[in-house]
């Protein structure tokens, strides 16, 4: 796919009469696997009914709301096109920044990331107080819900649901240099720089490869500051730059993998770190309660039909 951007790139600026049916067959290629990716994020078992992984996406943004008052929010980056972190936040009711702004037209706006969202305490005297329960969310590598017209200096749309593919907003290159220059990407990538390289920063990896070299050349930078921690959740005997850090011994790196607490199961999964590594939420059992009264005496739709 980096390959197939350059050769896009190039032949988009040719003049030569063979470049331009060449240029055609490029953007085919292109979109069939933009077209597959899409499919796949799209059209997998949780659009037929499967709500396993989204009720494992809001366990882990119920648990990470926790966080002391007195720490910074928290801030979450993807390299995922899936809409799950949206879709969990907006069922838990959790408020969350995540670079665009706007209603009817939602539009990419980095400036949203300095917002933070508050409450009035006292009207007279101006009082506020953040809000506790508050995220950034970060997609370093795009999503399908974003689409590109022309708008001037704010052209990145969000738009949820879409039905077809379209402009999608994704780049998927094994390492995305090309693509990651221009807004937003330049935008988010930023933002991901400027969070880890602060003091007193830790960064946590789950299912991250350390595949992608323009995110690698950030975290490594941030690894030459003494205060900086790195959590990375991956299987001990993992080759390449997984291998390389571990071979620092730096008392700073954590890895933490292999078997989990069940047999069969893996302590670097997704599942096992939002069951086993998290905080346990006190009122889980509460919420669990909320939600049998909510499915017991709710109102099917059969029973809105009959006027009950």
């Amino acid at each position: 796919m980096e390959l197939l951007h350059s050769l896009r790139f190039v032949f988009a600026r040719s003049d030569i009469a063979e470049h331009v049916e060449r240029k055609a067959k490029i953007e085919g290629l292109i979109g069939k696997v933009q077209n597959f990716l899409w499919e796949h994020c799209t059209d997998g078992a949780f659009a037929h009914g499967d709500g396993s992984v989204l009720a494992l996406y809001e366990s882990f943004y119920r648990k990470l709301v926790m966080r002391d008052r007195s720490l910074p929010r928290p801030w979450v980056f993807t390299t995922n096109y899936d809409l799950f972190n949206e879709r969990a936040m907006d069922r838990l009711g959790v408020p969350y920044a995540n670079g665009f702004s706007g209603v009817v037209e939602r539009r990419f706006n980095p400036a949203t990331f300095r917002y933070a969202l508050a409450e009035q305490l006292d009207l007279s005297n101006r009082k506020w107080t953040a809000v506790d329960s508050f995220i950034y969310l970060c997609k370093l590598h795009g999503s399908i819900s974003w689409t590109e017209d022309d708008h001037g200096l704010f052209p990145i749309r969000e738009t949820v649901p879409q039905d077809v593919p379209g402009k999608v907003m994704i780049y998927p290159t094994p390492a995305k240099q090309n693509s990651s220059l221009g807004s937003p990407y330049a935008d988010l990538f930023r933002e991901f720089q400027s969070r880890i390289v602060r003091e007193q920063s830790v960064l946590i990896t789950a299912g991250f490869a350390f595949g992608d070299e323009h995110l690698n050349n950030i975290i490594y930078q941030a690894l030459t500051i003494p205060t900086f921690r790195l959590i990375v959740f991956a299987d001990p005997d993992s080759t390449g730059e997984i291998a390389k850090l571990i071979a620092l011994k730096d008392p700073r790196i954590w890895i933490i993998g292999g078997d989990g607490p069940v047999e069969g199961s893996r302590a670097h999964y997704f599942d096992t770190i939002v069951e086993h590594f998290l905080p346990q939420r006190p009122p889980e059992r509460i919420d669990d309660a909320v939600r049998l009264v909510l499915e017991t005496f709710g109102r099917k739709s059969g029973e809105v039909e009959n006027g009950i």
